[in-house]
């Protein structure tokens, strides 16, 4: 099927950079159908209290697997775009940073289970479960060889691996419900996901690109990819800590229970979040040849996407809206309930992180990762001070709150930075459609 022509594309680039973005939502579709409707059955089968526990080691060993993948993901992407000449060196070298980071994460974490039992509110969640959990920041290693699809626009083998990987977990979690297995099992089920996932992209990259043996360690790239990344893995862990934090204090202030019920709000309403992420990463290479060839282009380019940004992510909060309480009562056990109308407060939030996710592309295409760094940070900051505050007075409304709020901040603070601000205001004319006014009023 051919695109219709497009005045100011090249319809070649657009047919390529659509299938990707095709093939990256179908990927994230399937996961996401598969991994609800699982989710709702472990759920329901273990109960709101081992629900609790099982989602704790996943919320606190976020921050540690982010700070092991050293931000070199993204910036590994962007390199192959430029020098795909290099790509055994840049593999190579990017493979062993993050396995040298994911082994020093172990100890990181237990010294952190640590601290936190000793100096604030124990968790009920035993060590070996967050160890367990852990180990998936040396398995996340394996994952650069993403990079290289994502890079050469072949997002194909990253559906196929996705889809099959997803299909997989699925099936043993279904066995694990159906012989009665404890919550030990689970756990060791979401550390094999990840193990999955590396085989897999390693199958496909041996088999269409070549073996491991050909990657190689150069301490210059090496210094290279860390001097430019460093920013990027910090905003990575100040995005994990301001999107789990509140996990972790509904534990610390209310328990494993409550846990178990906002585990639920929050697996619904993030499930959404693979499609800006799909389409950005997917149209990126487009936005920066933009950039390159024709600044008015380039702008243009950008404000669509807020505008698609802001029309898909309503249209979700809308119909979630409506729809949550009807639908825990269909999916879930009535001890779940509760959560129908956080979930209600709780998916406005995506709006921000649709356009959070758009705005971030054009951060790394200026070169702006320190502007990304402190807008995560703030963030982070309002969200751990409104839960605090929030949190005891509201239970788990308030953590939902709490999210939107720092989302908001996170996404909007671009505005008040003199370099940015005129990106900050086309994403307040996207929110408020004041583009689409404009363009009815056009015709």
């Amino acid at each position: 099927m051919k695109l219709p022509h497009i005045k100011g594309f090249d319809q070649d680039a657009l047919q390529k950079y659509f299938k990707n973005t095709g093939w990256l939502i179908l990927a994230r579709v399937g996961s996401l159908l598969i991994k609800v409707l699982v989710g709702f059955a472990i759920a329901n089968y273990l109960g709101r209290d081992q629900n609790g526990l099982l989602n704790y080691p996943q919320a606190f060993v976020a921050f540690f697997i982010a700070a092991a993948a050293l931000g070199l993901d993204g910036f590994t992407t962007r390199e192959l775009l430029k020098h795909p000449e290099k790509k055994n060196e840049l593999l190579g070298t990017s493979f062993r940073l993050k396995l040298i980071g994911g082994l020093t994460a172990m100890p990181l974490i237990y010294i952190g289970y640590l601290i936190n039992q000793h100096f604030f509110t124990a968790t009920q969640t035993p060590l070996h479960y967050i160890l367990i959990i852990g180990l998936s920041g040396v398995t996340q290693a394996f994952y650069i060889t993403d990079s290289y699809f994502q890079a050469t626009v072949q997002a194909k083998y990253v559906t196929f691996t996705q889809v099959f990987g997803n299909i997989f977990s699925a099936a043993i979690k279904l066995l694990l419900i159906l012989t009665h297995a404890e919550l030990f099992w689970f756990i060791w089920a979401i550390f094999f996901d990840t193990v999955i996932l590396a085989f897999g992209y390693l199958y496909f990259y041996q088999k269409k690109v070549g073996g491991l043996s050909n990657w190689k360690y150069d301490k210059n790239v090496a210094k290279h990819l860390l001097s430019n990344s460093w920013p990027l893995a910090f905003s990575a862990i100040l995005v994990s800590l301001y999107m789990k934090i509140d996990q972790l204090m509904v534990d610390s202030f209310l328990g494993s229970g409550q846990l178990g019920v906002y585990s639920t709000v929050v697996q619904l309403s993030e499930s959404w979040y693979f499609i800006p992420v799909a389409i950005v990463t997917s149209v990126f290479p487009a936005i920066m040849n933009a950039k390159r060839d024709d600044p008015a282009r380039y702008q243009k380019r950008l404000q669509n996407m807020y505008d698609l940004m802001v029309w898909m992510s309503l249209s979700i909060a809308i119909i979630t809206t409506f729809i949550s309480p009807l639908a825990y009562r269909i999916i879930y056990k009535e001890e779940f309930w509760s959560g129908a109308h956080v979930l209600s407060v709780h998916i406005w939030a995506g709006i921000f992180v649709f356009l959070g996710s758009a705005s971030g592309q054009y951060l790394i295409a200026e070169g702006y990762t320190k502007i990304s760094l402190m807008r995560t940070a703030v963030g982070a900051i309002v969200n751990i001070a409104l839960n605090i505050y929030l949190i005891p007075k509201y239970g788990i409304m308030g953590a939902a709150v709490a999210t939107l709020a720092a989302y908001f901040v996170a996404t909007f603070l671009i505005i008040l930075i003199p370099k940015t601000h005129k990106q900050g205001l086309m994403m307040l004319k996207s929110l408020f459609l004041v583009t689409v006014f404009q363009k009815i009023i056009k015709r």
